[in-house]
């Protein structure tokens, strides 16, 4: 979620329209020699959507050999294949009432669970659920916390056992934390496990987004997306799912005072344990010590990625653009 005003999104159309389809945008900014073995020096940013209002949540699925990603202002999921283009998969994706609790109506990350179906932060209508691809319809795997409505779940992701991880800021509401739609009094990050039972694992971040496991899944990562403390946080993963020993392991902080545009948003790891994650600047990649190695710079607010193709491609969302860049790297779990 882009944490500006809405009204910024008016003339999207024409500010789409200044880098067309298959422009070759951006740079790698290096900032250490170790981001060589992951990003080749040629290695070039190509977009491959644009006209969109808020792209984010990519995902890719690789029994179809395609790209679905979120627009939520839209209230829909679009599919992109290579040679087909853009089509919409799913609208509306979200809130379909007259009465919504925000702006943001359409639906925010995406995942597949163990069996291939499509999960869905359903943001619009402040739930997660699970979509039946037979005759579109929703299967709520979630929707409150001790009888409270969630705020609007943001980002997901699945633990190898079936457990679901996914973080609950106020983004979704008309008045964020202000709201008086609120009805939990804090911002939280869930697991949810295979049987339905919902735990509360932490409700201490400010503004919690992004999720990521280590590829041991042994550390759950975390984005803040707050401007007052953008960080990405590391917890150490127990026996039993829930997380201990919180530590900062990455401040973002410099680079948002340096005037890069962007807050932690959304992640994913590779197989040797770095961090590909949206942040201040693009897509920033972190070592597995937190040490900042270079950022993707797409030239705009970006939110998330995804590895796609063989696994060595990252598919980048970036505000009204849908990216790309060949890797020289591959996804921890793919």
């Amino acid at each position: 979620m882009k944490l500006i005003t809405w009204f910024l999104f008016a003339g999207v159309a024409a500010a789409s329209a200044a880098i067309p389809v298959g422009a070759r945008v951006g740079r790698v900014e290096r900032l250490d020699p170790a981001l060589d073995a992951l990003v080749a020096p040629d290695a070039q940013v190509e977009v491959i959507a644009a006209g969109l209002d808020w792209a984010e949540g990519p995902v890719w699925r690789k029994a179809g050999g395609y790209l679905l990603f979120s627009d939520i202002p839209q209230n829909t999921i679009y599919r992109w294949k290579e040679d087909e283009g853009l089509a919409v998969f799913l609208r509306p994706s979200g809130f379909v009432g007259d009465q919504p609790f925000g702006r943001e109506l359409g639906c925010n990350a995406l995942t597949f669970d163990l069996a291939g179906h499509l999960v869905i932060n359903d943001q619009g209508n402040r739930q997660v659920v699970r979509l039946n691809e037979a005759n579109y319809t929703k299967t709520v795997l979630a929707d409150r916390f001790q009888g409270k409505r969630f705020n609007s779940p943001n980002d997901l992701v699945y633990r190898s056992n079936g457990d679901l991880y996914f973080t609950d800021p106020p983004y979704g509401l008309w008045k964020q934390n202000s709201d008086p739609h609120k009805e939990l009094p804090f911002n939280g990050v869930y697991r949810l496990d295979p049987h339905g039972k919902l735990t509360l694992l932490t409700r201490d971040l400010s503004f919690p987004n992004g999720l990521a496991f280590s590829p041991d899944e042994s550390t759950l990562y975390i984005q803040v997306s707050d401007p007052a403390n953008a960080v990405w946080m590391a917890y150490h993963v127990e026996p039993d799912g829930s997380i201990s020993h919180g530590r900062v392991f990455f401040d973002a902080n410099a680079l948002l005072h340096a005037g890069k545009l962007g807050l932690p948003d959304g992640m994913k790891v590779d197989r040797f344990g770095n961090i590909f994650g949206g942040g201040p600047g693009g897509i920033l990649v972190l070592s597995p010590t937190g040490k900042h190695l270079g950022t993707i710079v797409t030239g705009q607010v970006t939110s998330n990625c995804a590895f796609g193709d063989d696994g060595s491609t990252l598919y980048m969302s970036a505000d009204h653009y849908v990216m790309r860049i060949r890797l020289r790297t591959t996804a921890a779990r793919y």
